[in-house]
């Protein structure tokens, strides 16, 4: 699973850098009107200090987890 940015231009969502297969499903996510969310430097520091412990985190690929999950559909 990767995670990319792009624009929409002429209607099309342009991601550059970005090279998949012909035919690829992608899911697009697309940013709310809200305000940007502000984080003071401590804040900022304890997201990353957790973002850091879920990478040294042993965990499953996003293809077991989407297995798990249609158990409950």
């Amino acid at each position: 699973m990767q995670l990319a940015t792009g624009i929409v231009v002429n209607g099309k969502v342009v991601v550059e850098g970005l090279d998949l297969p012909e035919g690829t499903t992608v899911t697009i996510l697309t940013r709310d009107n809200e305000p940007a969310v502000k984080l003071s430097s401590k804040e900022e520091a304890e997201l990353l200090q957790a973002l850091d412990e879920a990478d040294a985190e042993e965990g499953i690929s996003a293809e077991e987890l989407f297995a798990r999950l249609q158990r409950f559909c």
